[in-house]
């Protein structure tokens, strides 16, 4: 290959530059987890930290509800991601066949890696199944069926509490759209479910995430009907909760994810818009109730940034993955010391 000229090389400066200076800051790194794969279709991604490294899954197949939706699974390894295998589906026998839902990892302290997904017809009729992984998601345990009644995290990941309860934040849609949240000492072997905390009516809400605060409370944040993401806090480590209300921040009825950062900060990844789902964005908050704006992941009118899923990993960084135009998942790294924050009075996104 001949060298490049001194224009040519200029001219790749330049860009190169100029792509920096775009990156928001704090932005370290923003991928597609796959280029192609064997389904057109795919949706609500999960990312967790292994044993051996980060591994990602989503539901696949030709649309949303088609009985062909599997769940996909891909791990990072040696600097790249691997490619997407299908690691479940909905077969129940030659003639039948269910989409699955909403895949979910979760690493324990000590135990294996954990994959809950959904399977059913609908949300309003689906059951919770379980996998389990002892290599960081390579080969996977035969799925089994949740108990009657719990459904695993909705689509949030779960947390460790500090007596060693791994609390799930769920949901349900067959008597209106209410959060409750479930919890077992065992790595899913026996469970205990709150009833729901909201009514339906004064608030549609699903698809929680928990947050930790300083004085002990937890905090749990999410997607509502109403316009607004949704904020509901317990003092009693998830046993109980207080009154839903809403938060300033939009939501379009979109999916939206929450971690509680190392140094005690909040970090809140959704769609700050009224309609649609773009863009997707990223706010920040020391206390859970004044969020300040970060940046903005994806913004393209008219199109689809959804369904993020958030965790920060033992080196202090944000991973993010998230549905891109329904077509791929896309994988953002953060640094959230460098993240430049900004207020939002009343919710309203900085110019």
């Amino acid at each position: 290959m001949k060298p490049a000229t001194p224009i040519l090389a200029v001219s790749l400066s330049l860009a190169l530059t100029a792509s920096a200076l775009a990156a928001p800051a704090g932005l370290l790194k923003s991928e597609f987890i796959y280029e192609t794969a064997p389904f057109p279709q795919c949706h609500a991604s999960t990312i967790a930290e292994t044993t051996s490294g980060l591994a990602a899954a989503w539901f696949g197949g030709q649309r949303e509800k088609s009985p062909d939706v599997g769940i996909w699974s891909s791990r990072f390894e040696s600097g790249k991601w691997t490619t997407p295998v299908e690691v479940a589906n909905g077969v129940e026998s030659s003639t039948k066949r269910f989409p699955c839902w909403n895949p979910v990892l979760f690493q324990p302290k000590a135990g294996p890696l954990m994959l809950f997904y959904k399977v059913g017809p609908s949300p309003s009729q689906w059951w919770g199944m379980l996998m389990t992984s002892d290599d960081a998601g390579k080969t996977w345990s035969q799925p089994r069926r949740l108990p009657e009644g719990i459904l695993g995290p909705i689509k949030n990941k779960p947390v460790r509490l500090a007596g060693g309860d791994i609390l799930c934040p769920t949901s349900s849609e067959h008597a209106g759209w209410r959060v409750h949240f479930e919890r077992t000492s065992d790595l899913g072997q026996t469970w205990q479910a709150t009833k729901p905390v909201n009514d339906g009516r004064e608030f549609g809400a699903i698809q929680p995430s928990i947050l930790f605060h300083k004085d002990g409370r937890l905090q749990a944040v999410g997607r509502t009907r109403q316009g607004k993401v949704f904020q509901i806090w317990s003092d009693d480590d998830g046993k109980t909760w207080g009154k839903m209300t809403a938060t300033p921040l939009p939501n379009p009825n979109a999916g939206t994810d929450a971690v509680t950062l190392r140094d005690g900060r909040h970090l809140l990844v959704y769609n700050h818009t009224t309609k649609g789902r773009s863009p997707l964005s990223v706010a920040v908050s020391t206390d859970g109730r004044d969020w300040q704006a970060a940046l903005v992941l994806e913004e393209e009118p008219g199109m689809e940034f959804s369904y993020p899923a958030v965790i920060q990993t033992g080196d202090g960084l944000v991973h993010i993955t998230y549905t891109w135009k329904r077509q791929r998942v896309k994988h953002a790294v953060l640094d959230p010391a460098r993240l430049e924050l900004r207020r939002m009075p009343d919710g309203v996104w900085p110019k």
